[in-house]
């Protein structure tokens, strides 16, 4: 699925990359074992294009964060043009590696940068004790809206739904967790994550749209992933079919979502304030099912598009 942005919202083009072009990076580092924060972690990070030489070392404090460090990053135009944003990549990638005494080591790999908004970076570290982690490295692929990904497979937006009351639910009511299965629905050797709901909006805004937009234009997408994603939940979707989660990672039949990548910070205070709130239609119980695309590489009449 792609995100629609206002065109008439964009600003002039032709910036070009000036020392003001930054980004800040703030990593949160946890344990597995109990969300516990780790302090003096070690963060070093890096990046692909400057040959993996480490460009800065950090150290969590006692709620297992580092400070915000400003990072280079391409100019904010870029995401805030629809067309360039496919064409040139309008964020800087970085890899971490971190360590702590006691933990498994953690590399993440494309944590994104944009200039002018705060990068958030979770960091979760298994004890060593424990064994092998369950995700030893954390690769994050390129964003939708510059990466190719299937486009979504068309669907009403209004499901056909039981009324007995047992499989779909009376009301609609916003669950605490979701279980997404990371890849197609088919693939039973894709693994399923239990995400806490609000975590699980933020990702995928964030992998679907970028922090830069407009606040009006940030809002009007994290209304539409809401509503989708509740239609799921509401209609249960998958379990219906007989799948053992509420939704995919997939584009082709939901959103994007990316195991352990970065958050943007404006679009978290967004799903914050209104992750309770969805889309409906008079007379009608369920959320709509609101999809969207690019309007660039896919077409999809009638719905809602990025240009």
């Amino acid at each position: 699925m792609y995100p629609f942005f206002h065109a008439q919202e964009m600003p002039p083009q032709g910036s070009r990359l000036t020392a003001r072009d930054q980004g800040l990076l703030q990593v949160h580092v946890v344990s597995i074992q109990n969300n516990f924060p780790i302090q003096n972690a070690v963060v070093s990070i890096s990046q692909p294009s400057n040959g993996g030489r480490i460009l800065e070392q950090l150290r969590t404090n006692s709620s297992g964060q580092t400070e915000e460090i400003s990072l280079p990053a391409p100019p904010e135009d870029l995401s805030l043009d629809p067309a360039a944003a496919t064409e040139t990549r309008p964020y800087a990638e970085y890899d971490l590696q971190i360590e702590a005494p006691g933990f498994q080591p953690l590399s993440i790999s494309g944590t994104e940068i944009l200039s002018g908004a705060t990068a958030l970076q979770p960091a979760v570290l298994t004890p060593l004790d424990q064994g092998a982690p369950p995700e030893a490295s954390v690769v994050i692929p390129d964003h939708t809206l510059y990466g190719i990904f299937p486009p979504k497979i068309p669907e009403p937006e209004i499901q056909p739904v039981s009324e007995s009351g047992e499989i779909v639910l009376s009301r609609v009511v916003v669950p605490e967790t979701v279980v997404v299965h990371d890849g197609v629905p088919s693939d039973r050797s894709a693994p399923n994550y239990y995400v806490p709901y609000r975590d699980y909006i933020k990702n995928v805004a964030c992998s679907e749209i970028y922090s830069t937009w407009p606040e009006s234009a940030i809002v009007a997408n994290v209304l539409a992933i809401l509503s989708f994603t509740m239609n799921r939940v509401y209609t249960e979707f998958y379990r219906n079919q007989g799948y053992d989660f509420t939704i995919t990672s997939s584009t082709a039949y939901d959103h994007k979502w990316i195991y352990g990548r970065n958050l943007f910070q404006s679009i978290s205070l967004v799903v914050d304030e209104i992750f309770d709130n969805y889309l409906s239609r008079p007379e009608v119980r369920q959320p709509i099912l609101t999809q969207y695309c690019d309007g660039k590489r896919v077409q999809c009449k009638g719905w809602m598009t990025l240009l």
